[in-house]
């Protein structure tokens, strides 16, 4: 599986427009509900750093990048970030889901 943690910061007076975006994005997976992701996203204590986590399929990408939001969310992120998201590469061990 593809997952990865990307981690960014925002500029001090973008913080909620970029959470606006990112539930955007959720709203979005929950109407649609792609099989095959798991997704979360979180504000760091100091309220303009996040965090994203993704696991998806062996491909990377390909399901979030499909999502109208999400090109939306991305479309401005260096703009509104202090600074740029750092993609980290993870390899999964374990999963739990709590519905």
């Amino acid at each position: 599986m593809g997952s990865s943690m990307i981690r960014y910061k925002v500029q001090p007076g973008r913080a909620a427009e970029n959470e606006a975006l990112v539930k955007a994005v959720y709203e979005q997976l929950n109407r649609e509900r792609p099989g095959e992701l798991h997704y979360a996203t979180f504000k760091l204590p100091d309220g303009v750093s996040f965090m994203h986590v993704v696991v998806e399929t062996d491909q990377p990408g390909r399901i979030l990048n499909e999502v109208a939001a999400f090109k939306a969310f991305v479309t401005d992120i260096e703009s509104r970030c202090d600074e740029p998201p750092v993609v980290t590469e993870l390899t999964l061990i374990g999963s739990y889901n709590v519905a």
